[in-house]
């Protein structure tokens, strides 16, 4: 099966919809219009295919990690997402959005941030376009991601704290969907993930579809026309990985997503409602929204992506669960076999890959390496030593 649009409702399967205020309901429905308009004119591709290429670097190369595989007995594909512009592959999905946003005549974007690295790209592409930028983030990921912060800074944006509830990446996304609402006649908010309220799971999952499909054209001239036994990635809300996976939804490659043990919300949530969508949740018998823990910045959040809700209730894809035990090693794995430091988030892919290699052994595993370590080396020396 290849990866759909979503009903007029706005839902792959039962998750997904359009759950917020009545005062954004108009604004959702312009930005469709405005997507799907923009998304159907050669024009708009042109131009967006053009800053991906000339600013942003793609296509970003894929590496065999020939040291590692033998190390692991797993051959282990990586797509190099961590080599574009701004280190992540969020970058995709920002010049898409800043694109639209000028063509819908906004003046000024929003965003929320976790690690830091959508926030980065944001400020990033309000820069290049002359926008004005503002990025909600969690008092406490302010605090792990001081180099981020000042990234964003140093391009122009303001750097706002969430002080409400856990101060992580749910309660950014709370603040800046607030602010949307006050502000919606000159602001676009650039949701960073494959989730929030329809169109933005779909819209983003298209701004990210380059990976999968530049992935699977390097994979089959690898691999003489073949694609990976397992195509894996990280998964917090998941545009990495809905990326990636739609180059090989509709081939026989297994796809696997991989989320944080403290925050699994695939493996361990109920269906329920969230930031404008319906997906699974991390709740607790009431209903009330968990707070999720990851070592990584940007995978601490309670919910995921409503396509990812969907892949899994009709088991094309599975989704596990790593510690951060687990993730501190494979960070330190690939450094030292492949001289590749990795961020936390695709760390947790390449930890699970890590673990279950017995069960692996002889597969061709293509890994998204969504975002490079350099965010992250700071928090490592202090847990390092």
């Amino acid at each position: 099966m290849a990866l759909a649009e979503p009903s007029s409702s706005g839902r792959f399967g039962e998750f997904g919809g359009r759950y917020v205020p009545e005062t954004l309901v108009p604004a959702c429905l312009e930005l469709e219009r405005a997507f799907r308009s923009a998304w159907g004119d050669p024009s708009f591709r042109n131009e967006l295919d053009g800053l991906l290429a000339d600013y942003a670097g793609r296509p970003s190369p894929l590496t065999e990690c020939h040291r590692l595989s033998e190390e692991l007995g797993v051959r282990v594909l990586l797509k190099r997402e961590d080599l574009n512009h701004t280190g992540s592959h969020k970058i995709n999905n920002v010049l898409g959005q800043a694109l639209l946003a000028k063509r819908m005549g906004k003046s000024r974007l929003v965003a929320e941030t976790g690690a830091g690295q959508h926030g980065v790209a944001s400020a990033t592409a309000a820069a290049l376009m002359g926008m004005e930028c503002m990025v909600y983030m969690g008092e406490v990921d302010i605090q792990r991601q001081a180099l981020n912060v000042f990234r964003m800074k140093l391009l122009g944006a303001e750097v706002v704290p969430a002080l409400s509830g856990s101060r992580t990446l749910k309660d950014a996304v709370n603040e800046a969907m607030r602010d949307w609402v006050a502000t919606v006649e000159t602001t676009h908010y650039c949701l960073g993930s494959v989730m929030g309220p329809h169109p933005y799971p779909w819209m983003v999952r298209e701004f990210h579809t380059v990976i999968g499909l530049e992935a699977r054209e390097q994979c089959e001239k690898l691999l003489d026309g073949a694609v990976p036994d397992i195509v894996t990635a990280c998964v917090g809300g998941g545009s990495n990985a809905i990326g990636i996976f739609s180059g090989f939804a509709d081939t026989d490659a297994e796809l696997v997503g991989v989320e944080p043990a403290g925050g699994a919300a695939v493996g361990r949530g109920v269906p329920g409602v969230v930031h404008g969508m319906k997906s699974y949740l991390m709740q607790d018998e009431f209903g009330q929204v968990q707070e999720a823990h990851s070592i990584s910045a940007g995978l601490d959040y309670p919910g995921v992506g409503p396509e990812h809700s969907f892949l899994s209730s009709i088991g094309r894809a599975r989704y596990e669960a790593v510690t951060d035990e687990q993730v501190i090693d494979a960070f330190q794995l690939l450094s030292r076999t492949e001289g590749i430091i990795p961020a936390l988030e695709p760390a947790h892919a390449l930890a699970w890959i890590s673990r279950d290699r017995e069960k692996l052994a002889g597969k061709t595993v293509l890994l998204n390496m969504s975002g490079r370590g350099d965010k992250d080396v700071g928090q490592m020396m202090e847990i390092l030593g």
